[in-house]
């Protein structure tokens, strides 16, 4: 079996990936600096096929002989969204960016890499147009801006897939609740009312169980997929903050949605996805908003208000 490397394997993804791949039988690594002392591997410590160590994607000299003995790698290792690479821009260049830049000095051209991306780089979008894997890309903060580079790279060598995710949502052991469907959930159920600037925007989504899903897809057909990117996004969810907000009402109807006409949202992405090209290689998605909203509802009945706010 294929020895794979998930760096940030304990994070939001990592721990749902790291389940589903270990429960599959691959043999995986995870490089975790457990940055938020969590605990979300504890579950799956009892598994022969696991291997975890302690480090930090900074430290070449104890991440680069994880990345030479594996055939795959996944790295997640980020500070993941614009807020948190705006506090720390130092710790953002060298986790989100230096780090691959590393990693693909030290890989070898038979090695393989599966790296999410992300479609914050579309931005503004294309005036209401669909953005598919050849649109412009306009993106707007640090932590896109670096994708957008850090994708340029490594789409040079051959055995490589990148999956420009849409925002995820839904529940994870290693829990946040920074992302914009958790947000929006959460603040039904804890304040029942929200004040969303410039409603209208818009934006794709993903289920976090999808996002792993479409990680083992891509390694069941590597052959036909390399050399690629894929937006990976539920093609019935192309949704405005006001359409979110109207979709959590049917769950909650005492959610107040209030709309401010004076304040800007910090977050100016306002695009409209297509993920045809994912689907065409057969990935469908198996999750979809509802079922995301009834799940996060229900696990804000077991969080505590202060738990994984993140930032």
């Amino acid at each position: 079996m294929e020895k794979i490397l998930i760096t940030g394997g304990a994070g939001y993804i990592g721990s749902i990936l790291a389940t589903h791949l270990i429960n599959k039988g691959y043999e995986i690594t995870i490089f975790d600096n457990f940055l938020y002392n969590q605990t979300s591997l504890l579950d799956i410590c009892y598994k022969n096929n696991l291997h975890i160590v302690n480090g930090d994607v900074r430290d070449n000299h104890k991440i680069n002989p994880e990345i030479k003995k594996s055939d795959i790698i996944i790295p997640l290792a980020a500070l993941v969204g614009a807020p948190i690479c705006k506090k720390d821009p130092k710790g953002s260049e060298d986790i989100n960016k230096n780090s691959i830049f590393n990693l693909l000095e030290n890989i070898s051209k038979n090695q393989t890499i599966i790296m999410p991306t992300t479609n914050s780089a579309y931005g503004g979008g294309q005036g209401g147009v669909e953005c598919d894997e050849n649109s412009p890309l306009n993106p707007i903060s640090k932590y896109a801006l670096d994708k957008v580079e850090i994708e340029k790279k490594i789409m040079d060598r051959e055995n490589t897939i990148s999956l420009r995710l849409a925002t995820v949502f839904g529940m994870s052991p290693r829990m946040r609740f920074d992302l914009l469907v958790n947000d929006f959930v959460r603040r039904a159920y804890l304040d029942r009312f929200i004040v969303l600037f410039e409603s209208h925007f818009k934006r794709n989504y993903i289920h976090v169980k999808d996002v792993a899903n479409c990680f083992e897809h891509c390694l069941e057909n590597f052959s036909q997929m390399k050399t690629n990117i894929y937006n990976v996004g539920l093609s019935d969810a192309n949704l405005s903050k006001k359409e979110l907000c109207e979709r959590i009402k049917k769950y909650k109807p005492d959610f107040v949605v209030l709309e401010s006409e004076i304040e800007k949202d910090i977050d100016q992405r306002n695009y409209v996805v297509s993920n045809s090209k994912i689907e065409s290689t057969g990935f469908k998605p198996m999750y979809n908003i509802d079922f995301g909203i009834k799940e996060i509802l229900k696990g804000c009945e077991i969080l505590s208000k202060k738990q994984y706010s993140n930032i």
